[in-house]
């Protein structure tokens, strides 16, 4: 199975290392952290309303087609604050596995006596 994600961060690493004419991963990378952070918090939120339109949509495969679309915008751009910050793919999948163990442990909220 070929690994997108991994190939997909080794090309932003190579972006950041080696700057290349007209790439917009090389842009991001000059105009630093705060440009980074600014398209994350963009693409986050243009993910929450696609996947809004999605749910209103019924299963419409044009609104999914959509959703999916911009999870992978966020997801590069995620990946691009990952390697200016350097964070590696392997230190996600080893944070996710350490959660995996932790499977079925429901956190308690918090309970209130209106009594009291």
């Amino acid at each position: 199975m070929k690994d997108t994600l991994n190939e997909l961060y080794d090309v932003v690493l190579s972006r950041k290392e080696e700057k290349t004419e007209g790439s917009y991963t090389c842009y991001l990378f000059e105009k630093g952290l705060d440009k980074i952070l600014k398209k994350v918090g963009e693409e986050c939120a243009e993910t929450v309303i696609a996947a809004k339109n999605a749910e209103k949509s019924d299963g419409d495969e044009k609104a999914k087609a959509e959703l999916v679309g911009e999870i992978c915008d966020l997801y590069y751009h995620l990946t691009v604050m990952m390697a200016q910050l350097g964070i590696t793919p392997d230190e996600i999948n080893a944070e996710l596995e350490k959660r995996s163990l932790k499977t079925g442990n429901l956190k308690t909220f918090h309970q209130t006596d209106k009594n009291t």
